[in-house]
């Protein structure tokens, strides 16, 4: 390789970390006014400059009773739940090499959600019952696509199909056991599966800051092994790794930080779907982008929250509804694309 060649490759190596640095600080920037404007709103209504000095310290008792004690924790969470679910996306996303291939498409946030609602409709659980039913859900689910896909090996293509299937199935089972519920039960079991954060608590970001405090080491530690999974298989086992085993630890993170999320908030749906490919495209990068899709998970919960409670006068709606009406179109886009390219078009 030539000098010139080598001073090219260095100088777009460069400009892509300055764009990467640079979609970092404004996401950074957009999420943290998106948050103070979110704590700022309701009945009673605070300046956002004074939400500021509150939370580092400087308000005056009656504004920090309701900005920390009353508001904070729902905010928080969100932000944490998005910042899960943006990360997994961007793990199962490129591990399958797959813009379908998130927790909410191919079947972990079903399996969580036909325990959860089991816990509700079955044995009359709630609170952090259900949350716990929840996490073992997401995990077994993600053991038995892991073991149905294997064949000498996980091929991401089955991965997919098998997850998807097996939604399908955890879809069937909330259903039946919904259609067995008595009203009011089925009623609290519907508000848990579309996904809300009312109601949320520090204890709710207590169990997410822990997990991720946990699991963001371990993720920072096999991302490189993720960028060489990229490139396939082949290509992996030549560079000497160990590609079942890196395959198998990104996949439990991404299931954790998925359970976890879905237990403090139920199935928010498609924020794990979008973040991801909006990262790549915001940062231009070949690779997972996983900063950028952990911040724009976070935002994509903060606003959703914020119309979910604000746009529409005294109805307040489960966030969950906000991201699905975003999320479906993008789906549908995908997959009229795929068609498309399917057909030759």
């Amino acid at each position: 390789m030539t000098a010139e060649a080598v001073h090219v490759i260095s100088k777009a190596r460069a400009a892509r970390q300055t764009r990467s640095l640079a979609v970092i600080v404004v996401l950074a920037v957009v999420v943290f006014a998106t948050f103070c404007v979110s704590l700022s709103l309701g009945d009673f209504k605070i300046p956002v400059i004074d939400v500021v000095k509150t939370l580092f310290g400087g308000g005056d008792k009656a504004t920090e009773f309701i900005v920390n004690r009353l508001r904070l924790p729902r905010a928080l969470t969100g932000l944490l739940v998005g910042t899960a679910l943006g990360l997994s996306g961007a793990i199962f996303q490129s591990i399958a090499r797959n813009p379908l291939a998130s927790p909410d498409i191919i079947g972990v946030t079903y399996g969580a959600s036909a325990f959860a609602v089991f816990a509700i409709v079955t044995l009359g659980l709630t609170g952090v019952a259900v949350s716990g039913f929840a996490i073992v859900g997401a995990v077994l689910t993600a053991f038995l696509m892991y073991v149905l896909a294997w064949r000498h090996g996980v091929s991401s293509y089955r991965l997919i199909l098998i997850g998807i299937g097996i939604g399908a199935m955890a879809t069937s089972v909330t259903s039946y056991l919904l259609t067995k519920a008595r009203v009011e039960i089925a009623q609290q079991a519907l508000v848990w599966l579309t996904g809300s954060l009312n109601g949320r608590d520090w204890s709710n970001v207590r169990s997410l800051a822990v997990t991720l405090v946990v699991l963001l080491p371990l993720m920072v530690f096999l991302v490189q092994q993720l960028r060489i999974l990229q490139l396939g298989d082949e290509t992996a086992y030549g560079l000497g790794l160990r590609v079942e085993v890196s395959r198998l630890g990104l996949i439990v993170i991404a299931v954790l930080l998925a359970a976890v999320a879905t237990a403090a908030a139920g199935p928010i749906g498609f924020v794990a779907f979008v973040a991801p490919p909006i990262a790549r495209r915001l940062t231009r990068s070949p690779g997972p982008a996983m900063i950028v899709s952990g911040l724009l998970g976070a935002l994509v919960v903060a606003l959703s929250d914020l119309v979910a409670q604000h746009a529409f006068g005294d109805t307040q709606l489960p966030v969950g509804v906000v991201t699905g009406v975003v999320g479906a179109p993008y789906l549908m886009f995908l997959l009229a694309r795929a068609n498309r390219v399917g057909s030759g078009g």
